[in-house]
């Protein structure tokens, strides 16, 4: 009898703590999601040329107005105003720059925002390095590799 009283008086006393005593104030927030890509520009020596072949040159030709996000894998920096973009299929595409983007030269990645169309477009679309400046893209040239 006496356990059965202790029982009630704990839930009582819980359930006293548990009631609030006034509703709490409503409170309004705003949030603002941003998306950026990270494509991370490895620097380094360049790799040994195969053994009995030499190093694949590439020839640049017309490239697409843009280029899908998703179908971006890695990033290579080939010059101030210049990185070449490695596709899933293995292809690589050119990011003319209009101007010299010396971040890229210094710091291993660079940004590009997300875009609600999920394509990174010339004319439109900039490469930001990683100490702030930002690099708008000229034009996308398509690169075809050939042995020499």
């Amino acid at each position: 009898m006496i356990l059965g009283g202790a029982n009630a008086l704990m839930m009582l006393m819980i359930g006293g703590m548990l009631a609030p005593a006034e509703p709490a104030p409503m409170q309004m927030a705003q949030v603002t999601v941003r998306q950026h890509i990270v494509v991370r520009v490895q620097r380094g020596a360049r790799p040994a040329p195969p053994p009995g072949g030499s190093m694949i040159e590439w020839r640049e030709t017309r490239g697409p107005n843009c280029v899908p996000v998703r179908a971006v894998a890695g990033a290579a920096a080939v010059g101030r105003n210049s990185v070449d973009l490695i596709l899933r299929d293995n292809s690589r595409v050119r990011a003319r720059l209009q101007r010299g983007c010396r971040g890229l030269d210094y710091y291993n990645g660079f940004y590009v925002d997300g875009t609600p169309d999920g394509m990174i477009c010339a004319d439109r679309d900039s490469i930001r390095s990683r100490m702030g400046g930002a690099c708008e893209i000229e034009q996308f040239r398509t690169l075809i590799g050939s042995r020499p």
